[in-house]
């Protein structure tokens, strides 16, 4: 079965220094704006940035010569969308080819049409079957479009196949999220990421021709003395393979230096005992702008899929002075590519390192219950699903009170508000603060005046019950950790 729909609307080396996009503020952001004119999300002068280089529908300068499709970027702009309908029931399927539309305009493309085909399984040779390619070609002609998108991953003679008799570019879905990334990445890390994800993806769909893109032996071989020189020499293709791997390497190296950078950070992190809570959820769910209403941290919030690439860490304190640290992660989606979680392995640890998880689920989504589970797979594949999880059903303001009610029976225990409109953020703050984990060691000190750096300590990173200023100093009962504990050993009184 093919069920077609319209959806023909337009849509509109290293850095100098050091960002590996998780940095620490140790003082409190500036907002001399009043947040009620500028918004909690600052003036986004990122986004402003990012809109300014949006691709121009109808400016593609690669409508011919397909012969070579992993040597050229990835220039979408008119599409024609093919899934293929496996499992589940028909509105999964159009919820699935829903978002590749998204993810198609989240990348700068107009698309077309949309085509679903009802399979028990892929087709092996070309992804939907001899008839419906035929029926494909009809539709790219009748639409004048140049780029197929495929709703999944595509082997490498699938993809060729496909494309030798659709005659334009065909991209799968891990082509088209390896492209977004690569457009939205800014850090040094981030870029670095994605460039090695996009490697390993490229390095088994090379193409070549034989002996046409041979290079002839080299040495003594090559005037013809004796055995070795009679044949081709290293193909176009092996070469390219061998200069890929390299490359990789070299990424590798790359980024086993930032993880010690990260690993530092988070070192330190640990020993000060500072706690920290991720915020994870499905790309585009709010987390960002979850972030800008806890801590006016003014990161991008941009209405598209993965657009918060490079982690960001903002300091913020609870109600009784702790310092804890929030954490804005990259989205997850359906069927995340393998290559981009192990390229994104070591940003994907602060999730697991936290000591709490803020799931971030977007109520308005026709398929909220759909995110729960794709994000809950991914956490599982990094090793974060042992971490305490905390629901946070967001977009309240847009959702359909029907699927509000089947979440709050779900998930009794979530927290429903909107970073839009601030409802619920109050509530969504104190039951954060509340499940921090709390210092364990009870004490009661009596600190001189000139130690008001142990006083600052417990602040910080203990939990200050009651202070009475005497005569003798200060006489403090509050809960600590045992590292602190042992400094504050000397002044203990009964």
């Amino acid at each position: 079965m093919t069920q077609r729909f319209d959806t023909s609307d337009e849509f509109d080396d290293d850095l100098d220094a050091l960002d590996d996009g998780e940095e620490l503020v140790d003082e409190e952001l500036d907002w001399d704006a009043d947040p009620e004119a500028t918004g909690y999300d600052g003036l986004q002068l990122e986004l402003a940035e990012r809109l300014s280089l949006k691709r121009v529908a109808g400016m593609s300068t690669q409508v011919e010569d397909i012969s070579e499709v992993e040597y050229r970027d990835l220039q979408l702009e008119r599409v024609v969308l093919i899934s293929v309908w496996t499992t589940g029931s028909e509105s999964d399927a159009e919820n699935a080819l829903t978002e590749l539309k998204a993810l198609a305009e989240t990348a700068g493309a107009q698309v077309l049409e949309g085509l679903i085909q009802r399979r028990k399984s892929p087709d092996p040779a070309t992804y939907i079957g001899r008839g419906k390619v035929e029926e494909l070609r009809e539709v790219v002609v009748a639409t004048g479009a140049d780029t197929v998108i495929c709703d999944g991953e595509l082997q490498p003679a699938q993809l060729r196949n496909l494309e030798d008799q659709v005659k334009v570019k065909v991209i799968d879905r891990t082509g088209l999220i390896l492209d977004i990334f690569a457009q939205h990445a800014k850090s040094v890390e981030g870029k670095t990421q994605v460039e090695l994800a996009q490697l390993q993806y490229l390095k088994q769909r090379l193409r070549g021709w034989g002996g046409n893109l041979s290079r002839q032996a080299g040495g003594r071989a090559a005037g013809g003395a004796g055995i070795g020189g009679r044949g081709p020499g290293e193909t176009k293709i092996e070469t390219d393979r061998r200069r890929i791997n390299t490359r990789i390497a070299i990424l590798r190296r790359r980024m086993r230096d930032l993880d010690g950078t990260r690993e530092t950070k988070r070192a330190d992190r640990k020993r000060n005992r500072i706690p920290s809570i991720a915020i994870v959820g499905y790309t585009n769910a709010g987390k960002s702008s979850l972030l800008n209403r806890l801590t006016r941290a003014g990161v991008l919030v941009e209405d598209a899929l993965f657009a918060t690439l490079d982690p960001t860490t903002r300091r913020h304190t609870t109600g009784d002075g702790r310092v804890y640290t929030l954490t804005d992660t990259v989205g997850f989606v359906r069927h995340l590519p393998h290559d981009l979680v192990e390229a994104f392995q070591s940003t994907l640890e602060e999730t697991s390192d936290a000591d709490l998880l803020l799931h971030v689920v977007d109520g308005s989504d026709p398929d909220p219950f759909g995110q729960v589970n794709a994000v809950r797979s991914v956490l599982n594949d990094i090793g974060a699903s042992h971490v305490s999880e905390q629901m946070v059903i967001n977009k309240i303001d847009a959702a359909d009170p029907d699927v509000l009610q089947s979440l709050r029976t779900a998930f009794p225990d979530a927290v429903f508000c909107s970073a839009r409109t601030g409802v619920g953020i109050d509530e969504l703050r104190a039951v954060a603060e509340s499940r921090l984990p709390s210092p364990e060691v009870p004490v009661r000190v009596l600190l001189p005046y000139g130690r008001g750096d142990l006083v600052d300590k417990i602040h910080k990173a203990g939990q200050l019950l009651t202070v009475e200023h005497t005569g003798e100093g200060s006489l403090v009962d509050a809960r600590v950790h045992p590292d602190l504990a042992g400094e504050l050993a000397p002044y203990v009184v009964d």
